[in-house]
């Protein structure tokens, strides 16, 4: 009975230096995930804040055509055909900020997912 309880309480011992070993080295890769994370975040806001369209083309366009009004008179010709839509943007460009949005979800959830194996 002797040995039996001795090699027990060394399977104790060394099991739990090895799961203490395991939990601070994933703790460490979380946080190293969880700051990578965080930074791509960062860079891929600026990017997809890059992409988006100037409003102030438009609204110095909508401007423009109010001082007309004002300078010609209510009955001056309006055209404003000249404003930019919402649809017309090059395939391109919609692909290119779908891949933006998506990378930038999937680093989110990276950084979700470190944050809930820390916390576990």
């Amino acid at each position: 009975k002797d040995v039996q309880s001795k090699f027990w309480a060394t399977y104790k011992r060394v099991s739990n230096e090895y799961d203490d070993d395991f939990l601070e080295r994933a703790n460490d890769d979380m946080a190293i995930i969880l700051t990578f994370a965080g930074l791509f975040s960062a860079v891929n806001s600026t990017f997809i804040v890059g992409m988006q369209p100037n409003p102030a083309d438009t609204t110095n366009f909508l401007m423009l055509q109010l001082i007309k009004i004002v300078a010609e008179g209510p009955n001056a010709v309006n055209d404003i055909n000249g404003l930019s839509s919402s649809t017309g943007y090059p395939s391109s460009t919609v692909w290119m900020q779908t891949l933006a949005y998506a990378s930038l979800s999937f680093s989110v959830l990276a950084a979700f997912g470190a944050v809930m194996g820390k916390q576990w």
